[in-house]
């Protein structure tokens, strides 16, 4: 044997005969089936040995396994991946609680497999129409699930320029004036998207009502929610607010343009 391997061998023997000395570890040690007169290193390691082969059953390697994917999902950072992962041990567990006949068990995890799996569904859905969005369609059906609904009758204000911005909403029906510029928005319309981008989170012009609609809400920190829980989706969210705003842009140009060949023609 090397001597190095010797020096750290009665280096622990040493540290395990000062340890015995003291009477809760030999109490903790008699527990464990050990002699606190003869105790060595070999001798805990056989005995922790013994202690996992004898418990080494079907029920607890599911167990076990079921645990490594659990707290592989406290090191995942997004939502997705974390989901798979936790449906995955909590099958192992809802089969650890069926072979160990435990009822509580089975049911909990057998219970936690569909909830996770609908979670699931449902942030994949999102994430898909969310491309789509970014490619092209410039639908935002995708949010629908997560909006609330809110009414506004004619000459009400949903928000005037400066005020605080704290939610984005999403026109169903009626008609809406941007009362800066002049603007109206009907149905299908998104409204309130830039005060989630600005630093201040102001708002950016004034809305009024101009005929009784209905319009579905978001607040800020759902959307912030839904952005950290999958950033795919929050890039696609950045890329559709994007094409909003070059559209704004776009819009605003072409009435800039109508305004100065009309003061043109009236000069000449």
């Amino acid at each position: 044997m090397p001597s190095g391997s010797a020096d750290i061998s009665s280096i622990l023997d040493r540290i395990l005969d000062a340890a015995t000395d003291n009477l809760r570890i030999a109490k903790i040690l008699v527990q464990m089936g050990l002699d606190p007169n003869n105790v060595t290193y070999d001798a805990i390691f056989n005995r922790m040995l013994e202690i996992f082969v004898h418990n080494i059953t079907l029920a607890n390697l599911f167990a076990a396994v079921g645990a490594g994917f659990f707290v592989a999902t406290l090191l995942m950072r997004t939502m997705v991946p974390l989901r798979v992962a936790n449906m995955i041990g909590c099958g192992f567990f809802a089969v650890f609680g069926a072979l160990s006949a435990n009822v509580a068990t089975f049911l909990l995890y057998l219970l936690l497999l569909p909830i996770n799996a609908l979670r699931l569904r449902q942030m994949l859905k999102l994430v898909k129409k969310a491309r789509h969005a970014a490619e092209g369609d410039m639908s935002i059906e995708w949010l629908k699930p997560f909006m609330t609904e809110r009414k506004y009758r004619r000459g009400d204000t949903l928000f005037k320029l400066g005020d605080p911005a704290k939610e984005m909403l999403l026109t169903v029906t009626g008609k809406f004036l941007v009362k800066e510029i002049n603007v109206e928005i009907g149905p299908g319309a998104l409204m309130g998207e830039l005060g989630f981008l600005t630093p201040d989170n102001r708002r950016t012009g004034t809305i009024e009502c101009i005929e009784d609609g209905q319009v579905l809400t978001i607040t800020y920190d759902r959307l912030l929610e839904i952005y950290f829980q999958d950033p795919q989706f929050g890039y696609y969210f950045l890329v559709l607010t994007s094409q909003r705003l070059l559209q704004n842009i776009d819009r605003l140009q072409k009435q800039l343009a109508t305004e100065r060949a009309a003061t043109t023609n009236r000069i000449a």
